[in-house]
């Protein structure tokens, strides 16, 4: 099979050729289709410093895919092959106290398909049983690729109720444009979006936000005289990973306002902790999806209208995979997949 690897460590992926992978009792194989590039792709490709910190090499990256499953093992006992799934990149140990009381999102233990052993980004991908999401109802072959970070966005957006609250979200990216879409199909009175690319911002404004706001030229607290707010808000979703995002956010949440977050920042930040005492505010961390109850929440919200078609921007055939990760890269984009049935342009 032909596969996208990290082959040394050292900047760079390429194309190879590797024998097509086998099951162990409790595998299934899954003959790859489509493939969605994550942030955590591009850090992989660069190799910065916590890349040469976190993965081994050589190495398959990748971890948003869909495809068929072709093969299983001989203890695999609900996927069959022909089913069209979708893989949770999240590999845990069964054994901790959290995943034995069924709590598996908080194994301590977790590692990460594409990042500590073989990922997605070839023509077939091995991973456990556990880890495929069979899809019963159709679903376009993209949306089922972007599923994992679908299921960020939709862990993130739903760990605090939204019906009838005004919701901030800082970082227009690919999950905070589907954060915000979670949001505004959930309920919410107000979403607003932040960010410092007017191309994103008005990706958020295709999917239907109430404001876009260019945080570079408004404060947030403009945003909320705009939309006739007077208290703050009541939910907010920090993705974006920066400092002045979250201290934005604290200086506009109402009393008792709630924050799930995202954004992993780079480095340790100072934050007026007073104000998230007076205002008795909550603070969560959030870190990939809840398994799999947040699966089962992404596919009913797809069956009940909610649209990610405005997120996905770019598509290629996985030959001109360079091309692709400099278009993720380059930020002028949602979402970028590529198509491994395709060796030609798309």
């Amino acid at each position: 099979m032909r596969a996208l690897v990290k082959a040394a460590p050292a900047p760079g992926l390429e194309l190879a050729e590797l024998p097509d992978p086998t099951p162990g009792p409790g595998d299934v194989v899954v003959r790859v289709m489509r493939t969605g590039i994550c942030g955590t792709d591009l850090h992989i490709a660069s190799w910065d410093d916590w890349a040469a910190r976190t993965v081994p090499t050589p190495l398959v990256v990748g971890h948003e895919f869909a495809g068929e499953v072709v093969a299983i093992g001989s203890a695999v006992t609900q996927a069959e092959i022909g089913d069209f799934v979708s893989g949770e990149g999240h590999l845990v140990c069964g054994r901790c106290r959290n995943c034995l009381a069924g709590r598996r999102h908080l194994c301590a233990h977790t590692k990460g398909l594409g990042v500590h052993q073989n990922g997605a980004f070839a023509e077939f991908a091995v991973l456990p049983e556990q880890n495929v999401w069979v899809h019963r109802g159709a679903v376009d072959l993209d949306i089922a690729a972007i599923f994992d970070p679908f299921g960020n966005a939709v862990h993130t957006a739903l760990s605090f109720p939204v019906v009838g609250e005004d919701v901030l979200i800082t970082g227009a990216g690919p999950i905070g444009l589907m954060a915000a879409s979670v949001a505004k199909h959930a309920g919410a009175r107000h979403v607003v979006i932040t960010d410092v690319s007017e191309h994103r911002l008005e990706l958020a404004r295709r999917v239907g936000v109430d404001l876009a706001v260019d945080v570079s030229q408004t404060r947030i607290a403009d945003a909320q005289q705009q939309l006739g707010m007077s208290e703050g808000f009541d939910v907010a979703m920090e993705v974006s990973g920066q400092p002045s995002a979250l201290r934005e956010i604290v200086e506009n949440m109402s009393h008792g306002g709630r924050i799930a977050m995202l954004g992993l920042p780079a480095e340790s930040f100072a934050l007026d902790w007073g104000s998230v005492v007076f205002k008795m505010l909550t603070v969560k961390g959030i870190y990939g999806r809840e398994m799999f109850e947040t699966w089962y929440a992404m596919s009913v919200l797809l069956e009940s209208g909610l649209d990610l078609g405005p997120v996905i921007t770019h598509r290629f055939p996985y030959t001109q995979h360079a091309e692709a990760f400099e278009t993720a890269r380059s930020g002028r984009c949602g979402k970028v997949i590529l198509d491994w049935t395709a060796k030609g342009c798309v």
